[in-house]
């Protein structure tokens, strides 16, 4: 079988599970639904397994009923077709800020799973009620990698950063007014973080952040291979 399959809107990267450990994931935002579920159906065929992201609910309704196992989560939503056996070994936390970052922190926790990570949330926490935070000190200096999502000016990454002494991936929304830029001023505070160690995916990209999660445990699992 060829690396790729060529369907002319699309080439399907075949190949992608064995250079990276996942299959192609599709992007569901721009893609028509009967395109998803042709490319959706390659993926399956092969990987016997699928994810789209950014898909929304009248997609997945059709999209559904030509692929009636999938399942949908409308908060993240994320479509999913069967999963990774869990096979790492750690935990990755998903720190929420606040109630409205959670379709990205949601994004973030369903990728991770999908990838065979396991996965645990910690949700409204932000700095503005710090003490809702420290009260779980014990459960996030116990994880292995930490994903923070914060929108305003995104300082509760760098709060937790400053607690652990594992991998921080920040990860700034688009949730605040005027002056927050539709999550610009976020992401340049935190890439402006005093906390050291800290690595910025782009904004309202639970799933980058997720993805970079799974690469990590899947090296501790490879022993640092």
């Amino acid at each position: 079988m060829k690396n790729f399959e060529d369907l002319g809107f699309s080439k399907v990267d075949y190949d992608r599970e064995r250079r990276t450990g996942y299959p192609e994931v599709i992007y569901g935002e721009g893609k028509t639904a009967e395109q998803i579920v042709h490319i959706l159906l390659k993926l399956i065929e092969v990987h016997r397994k699928a994810m789209v992201t950014r898909l929304s609910e009248e997609k997945a309704a059709y999209i559904m009923t030509e692929c009636p196992d999938a399942q949908y989560d409308k908060v993240s939503r994320i479509l999913t077709y069967g999963a990774t056996e869990k096979k790492y070994t750690g935990q990755v936390l998903v720190i929420c800020a606040g109630t409205s970052d959670l379709p990205v922190a949601e994004e973030a926790v369903q990728t991770a799973d999908w990838m065979g990570c396991e996965t645990a949330r910690l949700y409204d926490v932000g700095v503005a009620g710090i003490d809702r935070l420290l009260a779980y000190r014990e459960d996030i200096v116990s994880a292995s990698v930490l994903i923070v999502v914060a929108g305003m000016e995104g300082a509760l990454a760098s709060v937790v950063a400053g607690m652990v002494k594992r991998p921080v991936i920040a990860v700034p929304t688009s949730i605040g007014y005027g002056a927050h830029l539709e999550g610009l001023t976020t992401f340049l505070a935190m890439l402006s973080s005093c906390a050291s160690g800290m690595s910025v995916v782009n904004i309202d990209n639970g799933f980058g952040a997720a993805y970079q999660a799974a690469t990590i445990l899947q090296l501790v699992s490879e022993g640092g291979q």
